[in-house]
């Protein structure tokens, strides 16, 4: 089933949060672990502009759906940057433009190049738009388990809301990324190929390349790592399975299992007393979105 970009437009909007209590977090703060994650998150959601830099210089431009989706898809991941800047203010912690400006300064030279590859590599192949539809829906997937994960870990009410509506505009982000990236890798096998060898090779975890390779380490045990984490990693990896042609990449699965005991934490999640995701309940949040944008696919 194709995505309904009519109705998606629609229903496109900020996200609310005026009504929540972040007051609540000065009596009842988050612990230094979940803290730390949401700076990770903070700083990536950020970063999403930058993402889009590197998709419109491809032959995704061209398609009028794509840039709609976009342009709507941009908007909304600043609101999340700016949701999570909210909780990390009312813990005194820095946030919103100054912090943004800090991580983007901190970016290696190569940074500068990724505009030039993204463009060469459009020109050299029909099929780049396929492999960014199905990156795309990988990290949306990976990116919305990692949310169920966080709220379940803290155990913070008012977290746990803010991050239930930030997964249901994720929600709507997976089903067009999917819808798409199923659609352009049925319809080619060289695009399949390309897709497979690129992700196979390439792909890391949501925020690599911006954030330190610490922070990648610890985020990904902190959310994924034990009994738990890997059922839920598992789950995310069937996920992708689906997709034509991507079936067995492991791709989620096997990133943790590369950042287990790498970096000066020990690999186990702080706080044990914290309640925990179970496999059942990210995938219900993973199939949050509406149903009349969800793709066969996903």
């Amino acid at each position: 089933m194709r995505f309904d970009l009519a109705t998606y437009r629609r229903h496109s909007a900020k996200l609310v949060t005026d009504d929540l209590d972040l007051a609540s977090f000065e009596s009842r703060p988050l612990d230094a672990d979940a803290l730390r994650c949401l700076r990770y998150m903070h700083d990536v959601e950020s970063h999403t502009i930058c993402y889009l830099r590197d998709l419109l210089v491809t032959r995704a431009h061209r398609d009028p759906e794509v840039t709609t989706f976009l342009t709507l898809w941009s908007y909304e991941e600043l609101w999340h940057g700016e949701a999570i800047a909210a909780v990390l203010a009312a813990h005194g912690e820095a946030a919103g433009p100054t912090r943004v400006a800090a991580t983007r300064r901190s970016l290696p030279r190569r940074d500068a190049l990724r505009p030039v590859a993204s463009q060469l590599a459009s020109a050299a192949s029909s099929h780049v738009t396929a492999v960014h539809m199905a990156w795309g829906a990988v990290n949306e997937w990976t990116t919305q388990a990692g949310y169920a994960r966080l709220a379940a870990r803290a155990g913070h009410p008012v977290l746990t809301e803010l991050l239930r509506r930030v997964m249901r505009q994720e929600g709507r982000h997976v089903d067009f990324y999917a819808s798409q990236a199923n659609e352009r890798l049925a319809d080619s096998r060289a695009a399949r190929r390309l897709a497979r060898f690129t992700l196979r090779r390439l792909w890391a975890p949501v925020g690599s390349g911006v954030m330190p390779a610490a922070e990648v380490a610890f985020v990904s045990r902190y959310l994924f790592a034990g009994p738990e984490g890997a059922a839920v990693a598992a789950r995310v990896d069937r996920r992708i399975d689906r997709l034509p042609g991507l079936v067995g990449l492991d791709l989620l699965t096997s990133a943790v299992a590369s950042h287990a005991g790498h970096g000066p934490d020990d690999g186990r999640p702080r706080g044990a007393g914290a309640p925990v995701a179970t496999a059942a309940s990210v995938d219900a949040a993973l199939s949050a979105s509406p149903r009349a944008a969800r793709p066969s696919a996903a």
